[in-house]
C-alpha cells in the first residue's frame, strides 16, 4: 500500500509542468527505489498472484461467475507474473546505479541537500527541456510498469473481496473479534464526510479496534470523539 500511494504521487508529478514538480518526481521515484533495495518485493508479488490465480481458477466453474471476464482477469495474471519472472535481478537495481541517482540519494538525507550548488549536475537536467526530461523520467520508470500493475491487480482483488456492513461506534468507540480461521488480510472503514473525524485503528489477528478521533485545533493531541459514529466496515479475504 505504501508503494501504491508513491506510484500515484510519481504519476502525478509526473503529469506536472514545474521545476518543482520534476524535483518532487525525482524524490518520490528515489523512496521508490529504496523500499525495492532494501525488500524482495517482486518474489512476494508473484507468491500472491500465484496464490490469487488458484483461488479464481477454483470458482472458475462455479453459477453466476462471468467466465469471459475470469479468463481475461486470469489472462492478465499469467501475462504480468511471466514479465516479472522475466525480470533479471532488484527491479530498478540500473536506475540506482546512475551517478545522478547515487548522488541525489547521498545528499536527501541532509535537509536542503538538493540545492544547485550541492548537486550541479541535478541542477543542469532539472533546466533541461521540458521533452528531454519526460524522457528520463519515463525512461527511469519503466521498469515498474509491470510491478505497479501487479500491485495494483493484487489490491484490487483484495479490496473487493468482501461486501461491506454498517456498523456503529458508540461514543467513537468499536471492538470486534476476528474468526481465527479466516486469514483477513485487510481493513475497509468509509463514514459520511460530515463527521468531523478520523480513524484510528489498531490489532491483532484475534481482534481489532476502531477509535475515531476528532482533529485538534490548537496543536493538542487528538481525542476520541463522545459521538456516536455510524461507518462502513468491511474485512477483506481474498
Amino acid at each position: 500500500m505504501r508503494l501504491e500511494q508513491l506510484f500515484q504521487q510519481l504519476s502525478h508529478f509526473m503529469d506536472g509542468s514545474t521545476l518543482f514538480d520534476n524535483r518532487a518526481a525525482i524524490s518520490v521515484l528515489l523512496d521508490i527505489l529504496m523500499i525495492f533495495g532494501r525488500s524482495d518485493i517482486k518474489s512476494e508479488l508473484l507468491k500472491e498472484l500465484d496464490r490469487h490465480s488458484k483461488i479464481l481458477n477454483k470458482i472458475a466453474n462455479n453459477q453466476g461467475v462471468d467466465t469471459q471476464k475470469l479468463d481475461q482477469i486470469l489472462d492478465e495474471l499469467n501475462s504480468i507474473s511471466k514479465k516479472l519472472y522475466a525480470a533479471n535481478g532488484k527491479i530498478g537495481v540500473n536506475v540506482m546505479e546512475s551517478d545522478l541517482f547515487q548522488n541525489i540519494s547521498q545528499r536527501s538525507s541532509i535537509p536542503g541537500g538538493s540545492c544547485s550548488f550541492d548537486l550541479p549536475a541535478f541542477h543542469y537536467w532539472l533546466e533541461q527541456d521540458k521533452n528531454a526530461q519526460q524522457h528520463d523520467l519515463v525512461s527511469w520508470t519503466k521498469p515498474f510498469i509491470d510491478i505497479r500493475r501487479a500491485i495494483d491487480l493484487t489490491l484490487n482483488f483484495i479490496r473487493q473481496s468482501s461486501m461491506p456492513t454498517e456498523e456503529l461506534a458508540e461514543a467513537g468507540f468499536f471492538q470486534l473479534s476476528l474468526d481465527k480461521s479466516q486469514p483477513f488480510q485487510l481493513l475497509r472503514i468509509a463514514i459520511d464526510p460530515s463527521y468531523s473525524c478520523f480513524a484510528a485503528i489498531s490489532g491483532g489477528k484475534h481482534r481489532f479496534t476502531i477509535r475515531f478521533m476528532n482533529p485538534s485545533s490548537d496543536n493538542s493531541r487528538p481525542s476520541q470523539t463522545p459521538d456516536n459514529v455510524p461507518f462502513s466496515l468491511t474485512r477483506c479475504i481474498f
